[in-house]
């Protein structure tokens, strides 16, 4: 099985954070033009690598049914779409589930929660010291490590695809956290990898091929050139 994993493209968010207290995290949309440029190119990465690989092979796509994820995906379609057989949706790969800190990536909702949920901000804090952040579960909301156990309950489905389908290709577009968590679980890498393992550039695609890690076959767009 060949199971390629594509972080979506740029999102509002990505570039402002401030979007985070304005906006669900579901509903966040991808930044236009620059989101849908990216998740074209990836499209056309793709597609000439069918060309060259896999030239009379097809794959299905899963995709997190969050808005950027099904914008990206959408947009990848365009340049792919003789070799995509059909697209579906899979809850169990959305973002990490942040519960009362929602928003927390815009530093004056930070302020705000901390000030509205002293007593529950004060206790995550001292799981993040005490246990470390990968077991630390956000009030009301996910661990890292709930989220590697929920994604895990995505892995029959995709075996059932190989076994009684017959598909060979497994497309995933979802977010970077929940990329990462794919990646150990169905690697059985260890908690350190996951913790030294930087979340995914926007709309790179990596290639787990018969399980071997094959690392990124398309380096996708440095996160770090934005505003964070």
């Amino acid at each position: 099985m060949n199971i390629f994993l594509i972080r979506h493209a740029i999102s509002e968010a990505n570039l402002d954070k401030s979007v985070h207290g304005k906006v669900a995290d579901h509903a966040i949309k991808l930044a236009n033009p620059l989101g849908i440029e990216q998740a074209q190119n990836a499209g056309m990465f793709l597609n000439g690598y069918f060309n060259i690989n896999f030239p009379n092979e097809k794959a299905r796509m899963w995709v997190s049914p969050y808005t950027r994820t099904r914008e990206t995906a959408s947009e990848i379609i365009t340049k792919t779409e003789p070799y995509i057989l059909d697209v579906r949706e899979n809850i169990h790969l959305v973002e990490q589930q942040y519960g009362l800190f929602d928003g927390i990536s815009d530093p004056s909702i930070l302020l705000e929660i901390q000030q509205q949920h002293p007593n529950e901000w004060n206790y995550y804090q001292k799981q993040k010291k005490f246990e470390g952040k990968f077991w630390a579960r956000m009030p009301l909301g996910e661990s890292q490590f709930d989220v590697c156990l929920r994604v895990q309950q995505c892995f029959g489905t995709f075996q059932r695809d190989l076994q009684k389908h017959n598909i060979e290709n497994i497309i995933i577009v979802a977010h970077g956290l929940s990329i990462r968590a794919f990646i150990m679980s169905w690697m059985h890498y260890p908690v350190e990898w996951f913790n030294n393992e930087e979340n995914p550039n926007n709309c790179s695609i990596r290639l787990l091929q018969d399980n071997v890690d094959k690392g990124y076959i398309f380096e996708g767009f440095d996160k770090h050139k934005y505003k964070e």
